[in-house]
């Protein structure tokens, strides 16, 4: 369904990967980053929906996934957080780091703006879901790459 398009340099995708591996550290959360050219859908929180499924971030054993999705030609971006995350967060914290993360991109800093939504996704799930002695890392940290 999905294939690697090398939508951005190797060197901003260590970064962000990077990002998401120290952002993970001390939590049972779990952050994925998906990128592509195009929202298909038109929409990105619906297309989101379907990447978060597609992907199986669903299959976390405390529901704290959280998906940061970017379209990067359509200049459409999205942050989806799970269930178990979005029950006990302010509710419009997420739109505070799409804010953020509109500023960044609005200066042409995409991979800022990425890492940094990773940063502040990381520090609430930290906060709220610490990592506990077994602590799997129950999604692959690399981005995923659509059409």
């Amino acid at each position: 369904m999905f294939f690697h398009h090398r939508l951005i340099k190797k060197s901003e995708e260590r970064k962000i990967v990077s990002a998401i591996k120290e952002a993970e550290k001390d939590t049972s959360g779990e952050i994925r980053v998906h990128i592509e050219r195009w929202c298909k859908e038109g929409d990105p929180v619906a297309r989101a929906i379907f990447i978060f499924d597609a992907i199986g971030m669903f299959d976390t054993r405390e529901r704290t996934g959280v998906l940061i999705y970017i379209s990067l030609k359509s200049r459409m971006f999205a942050i989806l957080g799970d269930v178990g995350i979005n029950a006990v967060i302010p509710q419009d914290f997420w739109n505070g780091i799409k804010d953020e993360l509109s500023s960044f991109f609005s200066k042409g800093q995409i991979t800022e703006g990425i890492i940094e939504a990773v940063n502040q996704t990381g520090k609430i799930l930290k906060e709220h879901f610490p990592a506990t002695e077994d602590n799997p890392n129950e999604q692959p940290d690399e981005i995923s790459y659509g059409k």
